[in-house]
């Protein structure tokens, strides 16, 4: 019994063991965020707002707001939060931290929406 109780031990320990992600998975996941973020501008871009009197035209330009909104938010984070060594070692204390966080998500932010 004890035989069989270690066995299943050391199969969860196997299966729970960490996995770690591949190299380019954030590269990869920055690429399609990117995307998404220039496909919800194009479509908005290409929007006529007379067409926005009839109900049914009110779907894609909200999708794509929806879409292009979370999208570029996490790329907003995505970006800001590789950085977050490089701003820690040179911050002199937290709230140092905290204000050269709000810039480089507001500098990050100003990069996407010029676009």
């Amino acid at each position: 019994m004890s035989e069989t109780f270690g066995d299943f031990e050391d199969l969860l320990k196997r299966a729970l063991a960490p996995v770690d992600p591949p190299a380019d998975l954030a590269n990869r996941f920055e690429a399609t965020l990117t995307e998404l973020t220039e496909l919800a501008q194009d479509e908005w871009e290409s929007w006529e707002l007379a067409a926005m009197r009839d109900p049914r035209n009110w779907v894609r330009p909200v999708a794509a707001a929806a879409i292009g909104t979370t999208a570029g938010a996490a790329l907003v984070l995505l970006r800001v939060r590789q950085q977050h060594r490089r701003r820690a070692a040179k911050a002199s204390g937290p709230i140092d931290l905290a204000e050269r966080t709000l810039h480089a998500v507001a500098d990050e932010t100003r990069r996407i929406l010029d676009r």
